[in-house]
């Protein structure tokens, strides 16, 4: 006898977490602590979203991500962005070739490093707007227009960028359309005593780690595809809504905090992006639905790099994730 709907649900559920635990066993052997940015982007991953890592030098960023990819049997290309990077650089160009035994010229397009299933944007923030806009149509349509053609991307496609908060000079902040386009801004902040220890250790003898691979793009796609038929229960979609619309000055329903210290709010790509990602929590957490906790735990990666602050909260130095904590203590579930 087939086995029923709610027996196939609680495999790929299992399938799902097993997937999780194993990668994340895997990325525990390079990586120490961290467990927080770690979730975050497993959660983004499931959810199909993309992750701008922030954090100051020699944190592991790079390492992070690149040990990501290789636990997944998927294909990596590292762009380092610089201030020469060329919009071509990322998307690829076309070239004059002869042709093989016919002798005539013609244009031949090669392919840029966009054509991979996980891309790592290191430093994103060290390029110009122009080349930096090479991504949102990959990012966000998974296509590459080059050369008068509109070429699809692999699935799935996955943008890690990373880039450091308090090294200014002779960058080039992103702008808001591309910060949207980023699901999660994930803060990577300094390691504690005991794993400083252990980090410290780990990186100075003459081990070499080796990485086995869990995850192929046929796993990756099956779990974003599991996410999707998640249900979710009509008041934590309200309560998703709430509190994208609290952030939104001007509107009647801003919320105290965003009237004192902001200057705009997010739009419903927040709220699209809480709901995903709820969703995936609650899966990987062995739950069949995500709650109201699930939404509050993911509002500050979701909503730091949306919301814009205005004079008076930078006169005052008050950082987004205040302001986002005083919005959650007022628009309770």
């Amino acid at each position: 006898m087939a086995e029923t709907p709610r027996n196939d649900a609680a495999r790929d559920i299992y399938l799902l977490r097993e997937n999780y635990r194993l990668m994340r066993q895997e990325i525990a052997k390079v990586i120490v602590g961290q467990e927080n940015v770690i979730d975050e982007m497993m959660i983004a991953l499931f959810s199909g979203g993309h992750v701008l890592l922030e954090g100051v030098p020699g944190l592991a960023k790079t390492l992070l991500i690149s040990s990501l990819a290789r636990v997944m049997d998927l294909s990596f290309n590292r762009i380092q962005f610089t201030p020469d990077l060329m919009p071509s650089d990322i998307t690829g160009s076309e070239i004059l070739e002869e042709g093989h035994g016919t002798g005539h010229r013609e244009f031949k397009f090669i392919r840029g490093p966009v054509f991979a299933n996980v891309i790592l944007a290191d430093e994103i923030n060290r390029t110009p707007p122009k080349t930096q806009a090479a991504l949102l149509q990959a990012m966000q349509e998974q296509q590459v227009t080059a050369g008068g053609q509109t070429m699809e991307l692999d699935s799935p496609f996955f943008v890690l960028a990373t880039q450091n908060p308090i090294e200014q000079e002779g960058t080039y902040p992103l702008p808001e359309a591309q910060l949207d386009r980023f699901m999660f801004n994930v803060l990577i902040d300094y390691p504690s005593f005991a794993d400083e220890v252990a980090i410290v250790e780990n990186t100075t003898g003459a081990a070499d780690v080796e990485l086995a691979k869990t995850l192929d793009a046929n796993a990756v796609l099956s779990s974003q595809q599991l996410v999707r038929q998640v249900p979710v229960a009509e008041n934590v979609t309200s309560y998703a809504v709430r509190l994208v619309r609290a952030t939104r000055v001007g509107s009647g329903e801003e919320a105290a905090p965003a009237k004192e210290f902001l200057a705009w709010g997010a739009g419903p790509r927040a709220a699209q992006f809480l709901i995903r990602g709820a969703k995936t929590k609650a899966l990987l957490d062995g739950r069949p639905t995500p709650d109201l906790e699930d939404i509050r735990r993911l509002a500050h990666p979701v909503l730091r790099h949306r919301l814009v602050s205005n004079f008076h909260a930078e006169a005052e130095n008050v950082a987004k994730d205040s302001i986002i904590d005083r919005i959650l203590a007022e628009v309770a579930p």
